[in-house]
């Protein structure tokens, strides 16, 4: 209730000439939530970060970084760090996970590739956080700590420590040595506007400087929709074929970069594992539970494609007694 007072006062003080309607616009997994403001029928967002829990700058910051790339992101219209407050320019409320369909999918997913290619081309290292071997490793660290003992409720042993450790390395070795560029870390299908122009990118604020195989995995191994594998793989090589056009440091060979792009994968989707558990668990929130088998899917289907990343299945089939899953492309 006193967030609810501080906020409507806030906004007042924006416009003090107008009356300001607020409504829940929506959530995200932090404690951030958004509402659309109406203001004489013009709409704004104003987000509501709660100072003890989050901080604004980064967003201000990637806002900034990302809109000078020329992509469309939300302008920051007035910010109150103090108490948490920002002010945006509203890019609509139908996401990309709301309207993609068979009809439409490439040409959205064009537009994303486009963006997020534009975003690429704008990248240089010692503006945003490295995304490196202690981050990628302690975002790993998520599976054991809250997917497997706190989920499964398995206390994992020394030797299927060592199994987990071996693979960690074995993905890490591949991620550090990807080139490198500016991450959004969740380009995904919840954070896609369909807009003009198209796509309205949200949700950046956790922006680094890092593998550039990890948004392709974010579109397009996406936790909350799945494709399948062909016209996965057909919308790969169409960034892959933009991206070596653009200079962008992707492997020449396509084989080699779409193990990249796997190996990329299966970081995340450790990782994701580990968040979903945490957020109802530790958070409360039960609607990414459902999510989860999607993602453990696309983990077993990486997985079962490189001997290095079996042990990992064989130890996930164990706790979890699952089955076997089908192989489906490989090089």
């Amino acid at each position: 209730m006193i967030r609810t007072k501080m906020r409507q006062e806030w906004l007042q003080k924006q416009f003090p000439s107008a009356t300001a309607r607020l409504e829940v616009a929506s959530a995200d997994a932090s404690f951030r939530h958004y509402f659309r403001a109406t203001v004489a029928e013009k709409t704004y967002i104003l987000m509501d970060a709660p100072p003890s829990h989050e901080d604004c700058k980064p967003f201000i910051a990637v806002s900034k970084l990302f809109g000078e790339t020329g992509v469309h992101v939300p302008e920051v219209l007035a910010q109150d760090l103090e108490q948490g407050f920002l002010l945006l320019t509203d890019l609509g409320n139908a996401t990309y996970l709301s309207v993609l369909n068979d009809e439409n999918a490439d040409d959205l997913y064009g537009d994303a590739i486009d963006a997020l290619i534009q975003i690429q081309k704008g990248s240089r290292p010692n503006v945003l956080p490295e995304y490196d071997a202690t981050l990628l490793t302690r975002e790993m660290n998520l599976l054991p700590e809250w997917y497997i003992s706190k989920h499964l409720q398995h206390v994992l042993s020394d030797e299927e420590n060592a199994v987990l450790n071996t693979v960690f390395e074995s993905v890490l070795s591949n991620n550090l040595v990807q080139g490198k560029v500016f991450v959004h870390r969740d380009y995904h299908s919840r954070n896609l506007m369909v807009s003009k122009p198209n796509p309205g990118i949200l949700d950046f604020q956790d922006a680094v400087y890092g593998p550039i195989t990890y948004d392709l995995v974010s579109l397009f191994k996406d936790a909350y929709i799945q494709w399948e594998e062909a016209q996965v793989l057909d919308w790969v090589i169409r960034y892959w074929e933009k991206a070596r056009k653009a200079g962008l440091p992707v492997q020449q060979d396509f084989a080699e970069f779409y193990r990249d792009f796997e190996w990329m994968g299966v970081q995340r989707h450790i990782k994701v594992l580990g968040i979903f558990a945490r957020l109802f668990h530790r958070d409360g929130k039960d609607g990414y539970i459902k999510d989860m088998p999607l993602v453990a899917d696309y983990l077993r289907k990486a997985c079962t494609r490189y001997r290095e990343l079996v042990p990992l299945i064989r130890l996930l089939d164990k706790l979890e007694g699952a089955s076997e899953t089908s192989v489906g492309y490989s090089f």
